[in-house]
């Protein structure tokens, strides 16, 4: 079949008519829309729509004492601030999930735990290399955990890594020797590696005042970028640039900065305006935060916050009544209501069974002021001062009291005691000698001092004239006179110690007043985080510290609760000490059995809250807000708060479509 010509292609419009014409316009514009239809339909069906590289996402960071301050990993513990930024500028031996699981980072899936846990073999994926492209290798790891154990750089994870001896197997290998078996050094190996190329030059000393600390030098996914400080030198933000050549997947948004605000007002005006993309806030009754261009993300994060009680600097709180009132007198529920604005859950345990999925204590204090006051009678506490404070009477037995008879002749450490009470009078004793042997000079001043008190010496014997030997009446007045019993009054009162934070001063108020109720006297002290830890903390200096801990992806309250750890660098804040507990913990750190563990611990939790070392308060929902530009968040169950950032590298804000 021959096709027409372009002649008769011309001619072929010139031999329709009028309505042949438009019938066949009519089809052709069919047949195109069809055909048009069908290829952007098989486009679609065959391209998929995915992640792609670039943009800018901004975080919102409340800052009430300041901006960042230790961006390295051997500081930045005690510090929100810096957690976030060093979750995204190094990695670490092994990281979590955006699930909450512990997965292989700088090191390879194939490593080994040998000898039941006391032994842990790793070796480094390849080319690894340090945001200024020098290799990361085994000796950045070895000189990141000797300078953590080392005591004068004063890392606050040194309490983690003490007694494991790390050895260099090769340049990316090497091996961990514990002292114990342990289930939970793999959650110590998140720790994240700095590069000794950088650090090695620096004395332990100067380790805090490195320039180092605020402009670092990782191997994440994100590498830092610039600093912005104002006039006053305080830090306002903080930039990063995707790592482009980052070992893991590559991360899709572009840069990402971090805008630092002094308070909560300031955060949510400018998430307002749009001027950032992300922040966290602290629950509370009062957040008003409603804006549609945000995605509300809670959080799971095993932490609790709890009030320590120290019966080392405080004795009343050595009496378990007084620990159990304080525990039926505290209206948890108020507080979750009143401080979190319902955005939290009551603790009752260390282990927190609904997170970790163990049974829940056998027994539990629930709010109970009758039942608080009434233990509180028990332990001597029945009557009230004029402040409306609980007081108790103690009578103090003297600290000494005369028991021998003593004549011519009797020495020793009675006899000194008597010749230094009748001293005190010139009148019995002028001599005043103090010389431990009953002579002469002792008996006359005994015969003035028995006829001076012959009314209760003498007389019930019908004598006149001292005998100057001690005996009964004599011993009994030298007692009453020189060595009373006394009496103290003690009020039921207690400083309580906790972090400057809104969140923590407004749950410590919350619970003065519930206190004041039951007629107890409380005193709040603030300080701020670093003066807390240094000088609080670290010698055991309150009464009660009213404080938060996390247990991490794994449960472990050995660092908390063992009496190894009762002193710094230990965690014990409540000088907790039951040898039970001690074999029960050290049993569950050391088993690599799930079932064991759980047996153990929940064990643990019974003797625990029993003894009631502690007040279990509550633990706040994780608040998360996020524009809903950016997509690709997937993490749910965070071990802290700096772990939102798991899974950074699967965030995006531009789209692109490709073929399946």
């Amino acid at each position: 079949m021959k096709l027409p010509s372009k002649s008769q292609w011309r001619q072929f419009f010139k031999v329709l008519t009028k309505k042949e014409k438009n019938i066949f316009l009519i089809f052709l514009f069919f047949f195109l829309s069809s055909s048009i239809f069908l290829l952007i339909n098989f486009y679609f069906q065959n391209t998929e729509v995915k992640a792609a590289i670039g943009g800018k996402y901004i975080e919102g960071i409340l800052t009430e004492n300041g901006g960042p301050r230790y961006i390295n990993p051997i500081y930045a513990e005690t510090s929100d601030v810096n957690r976030d930024l060093v979750e995204m500028i190094f990695s670490g031996l092994m990281k979590y999930s955006p699930d909450g699981k512990i997965i292989p980072d700088l090191v390879k899936e194939d490593y080994k735990v040998l000898e039941e846990g006391i032994i842990y073999e790793f070796s480094l994926k390849e080319n690894l290399f340090w945001h200024d492209s020098k290799p990361l290798t085994a000796d950045d790891v070895i000189f990141t955990i000797e300078a953590i154990q080392n005591p004068e750089i004063n890392s606050p994870l040194r309490v983690n890594w003490l007694g494991v001896e790390v050895e260099k197997i090769s340049d990316s290998s090497f091996r961990f020797t514990l002292k114990n078996p342990s289930a939970v050094f793999l959650e110590n190996c998140t720790v994240k590696i700095i590069p000794k190329h950088i650090w090695q030059d620096i004395s332990s000393q100067n380790f805090p005042l490195a320039t180092y600390n605020l402009a670092p030098v990782g191997s994440g996914p994100y590498k830092f970028k610039k600093i912005f400080q104002g006039k006053e030198g305080n830090i306002e933000s903080l930039d990063l640039e995707r790592n482009s050549e980052y070992f893991g997947k590559k991360p899709n948004i572009s840069q990402i900065s971090f805008q630092f605000f002094n308070n909560k007002e300031q955060l949510i005006a400018a998430a307002n305006l749009g001027k950032i993309n992300g922040f966290s806030i602290r629950p509370s009754k009062d957040i008003s935060f409603k804006n549609n261009q945000f995605q509300q993300y809670s959080l799971s994060l095993p932490r609790y916050f709890a009030i320590f009680l120290n019966p080392q600097k405080l004795k009343l709180f050595s009496e378990e009544k007084i620990r159990q009132a304080l525990n039926y007198g505290i209206d948890k529920e108020e507080i979750v209501q009143e401080v979190l604005g319902g955005r939290g859950e009551i603790i009752d345990s260390p282990i927190l069974p609904e997170i970790y999925g163990f049974e829940k204590p056998l027994e539990i204090y629930d709010f109970n002021p009758e039942k608080a006051k009434e233990l509180l009678n028990k332990a001597g506490f029945t009557k009230f001062n004029q402040e409306g404070i609980l007081v108790k009477t103690v009578k103090e037995e003297p600290s000494f009291q005369f028991k021998s008879d003593l004549k011519i002749g009797s020495e020793g450490n009675e006899v000194k005691k008597l010749q230094e009470c009748l001293a005190r009078d010139p009148e019995i004793y002028p001599e005043g000698e103090v010389t431990s042997y009953f002579g002469s000079k002792t008996k006359a001043a005994v015969i003035r001092f028995q006829e001076k008190y012959k009314e209760d010496v003498l007389s019930p014997y019908n004598l006149t004239k001292g005998t100057g030997e001690v005996k009964t009446s004599t011993r009994a007045k030298l007692n009453e006179i020189y060595f009373q019993s006394s009496e103290e009054t003690i009020p039921l009162k207690f400083s309580l110690t906790t972090v400057d934070q809104p969140l923590l001063i407004e749950m410590a108020s919350m619970v003065k007043s519930q206190l004041e109720k039951l007629g107890i006297e409380t005193e709040i002290k603030t300080f701020d985080n670093f003066t807390l830890e240094r000088e609080i903390i670290k010698p055991r200096d309150y009464e009660a510290l009213l404080f938060g801990e996390v247990l991490g992806a794994i449960p472990d309250p050995f660092p908390f609760w063992s009496s190894l750890q009762k002193k710094d660098p230990g965690l014990n804040l409540s000088i907790y000490e039951n040898k039970e507990c001690d074999k029960l913990l050290e049993e569950a750190r050391q088993s690599l059995d799930d079932e064991i563990r759980k047996e153990k611990l929940e064990e643990f939790q019974n003797i625990l809250i029993e003894d009631a070392p502690v007040v279990f308060l509550v633990n706040p929902d994780y608040l998360y807000f996020v524009s809903k530009k950016i997509k690709g968040i997937d993490t749910k169950l965070i071990s802290d708060p700096s772990k939102r950032f798991s899974g950074i590298e699967n965030w995006y804000i531009k789209t692109k479509r490709a073929w399946k």
